[in-house]
């Protein structure tokens, strides 16, 4: 076995990064498809990892963001809400494939999924746990 100065952990998230995005794009395929219906005006990306600033923002300093509501809730839009960019949700796939091991990935990756589109609805914190998406 060849020594390549890395760790496991690096290693894995190497690895993992074309397969993290199937995981996502699965996440995403198996919504119901009145769900999909509202899902017209937003972009949904992954990256290796939340910039600090995100990592504030969501007063997570510890790095254990999984995922990025940027947007305007559907429930806050009114009717002078068009010719907007998009809202975003970022998954961040360094810190899932680093909590997670590799059987609890995709059950993960599909919660966050969940966990960030349930934001884009106007659901809180509280009513997403309450909800069982944490």
């Amino acid at each position: 076995m060849e020594n390549t100065g890395k760790s496991p952990e690096e290693e894995r998230l190497e690895k993992d990064l074309e397969g993290f995005h199937d995981l996502a794009e699965r996440a995403l395929a198996e919504l119901p498809q009145e769900i999909e219906a509202l899902l017209d005006n937003i972009v949904i990306t992954v990256d290796d990892w939340p910039d600090p600033e995100e990592t504030l923002l969501k007063g997570d300093p510890d790095g254990n963001l999984y995922g990025l509501y940027e947007g305007v809730p559907l429930t806050e839009r009114g009717p002078g809400y068009y010719g907007v960019m998009p809202d975003r949700i970022t998954i961040f796939r360094g810190p899932l494939v680093r909590d997670f091991p590799e059987e609890e990935l995709e059950e993960q990756v599909r919660i966050t999924v969940i966990h960030e589109l349930a934001h884009h609805f106007g659901f809180d914190e509280d009513k997403i746990e309450e909800l069982g998406w944490g």
